[in-house]
């Protein structure tokens, strides 16, 4: 049985925006501020050295219980024993990668567009990361933004737990689970920041919050019918 992951706060590591520090101790401050599962992208990162790195960072986050995920690569992410792999439009398919990694192993889509989303519905991916939500600079091939109204029509018609992408901050952050997101993923907003555990903090305190916000919305609907219900069943007042 595959274990129910967390995808509420998710960091897409760029070791390129961390300033000159090592990108295992942003991951470790991040993961200490809250964030819930780890993406190794490195673009710039020979085969060893990606290895390397993804072995080193699978140490730190499978004692925690923080799912290290590998960007494209399903190759170095059965090296490393990773939790799985993220796979964009452009990548392999999902039924190889499926099928190369088993039924316990992790695997998240990228989708830009309605479309995908609906052609994603037979799948069983874990996740779907929905975006780039917002403009960002981060990914200089991204598809032109969704939009928060995106994002929304991405939800109503996907089943999959949804993680928003693309120029995600602190300032934004709920927005993106008001219109539908389970969680958010971040590069920049984390691995700039000089503080990178206050900055995951400060993110995951909005996504939570969020998610609050969202379930008691959801409990009081539910009240509010079982209650009409139960009028509409009750003995007629003569």
């Amino acid at each position: 049985m595959k274990a129910r992951r967390g995808w509420e706060l998710y960091l897409i590591t760029d070791s390129g925006l961390a300033g000159g520090r090592p990108i295992e101790s942003v991951v470790e401050a991040a993961v200490r501020g809250g964030v819930t599962a780890v993406q190794l992208r490195e673009k710039n990162c020979c085969t060893r050295d990606f290895v390397e790195l993804g072995r080193a960072l699978s140490r730190f986050l499978a004692p925690l219980d923080v799912p290290l995920i590998v960007n494209d690569r399903l190759d170095v992410a059965l090296a490393i024993g990773a939790a799985g792999v993220h796979i964009g439009q452009r990548d392999m398919d999902y039924e190889t990668a499926r099928r190369l990694l088993g039924p316990d192993a992790v695997i998240g889509l990228s989708i830009e567009t309605i479309e995908q989303a609906r052609a994603a519905e037979p799948l069983d991916a874990d996740y779907l990361g929905v975006g780039p939500v917002f403009p960002t600079a981060t990914k200089t091939d991204a598809a032109p933004a969704l939009g928060l109204a995106g994002l929304e029509q991405v939800r109503a018609v996907s089943r999959h737990r949804l993680v928003a992408i693309g120029g995600i901050g602190a300032g934004n952050a709920r927005q993106a689970i008001e219109s539908g997101a389970d969680g958010v993923a971040v590069v920049s907003a984390i691995c700039a920041a000089g503080d990178s555990e206050r900055a995951a903090g400060e993110l995951r305190q909005a996504v939570d919050a969020a998610l609050r916000a969202r379930r008691g919305a959801v409990t009081t609907r539910e009240q509010m019918t079982t209650e009409a219900r139960n009028l509409q069943g009750g003995p007629c007042a003569h």
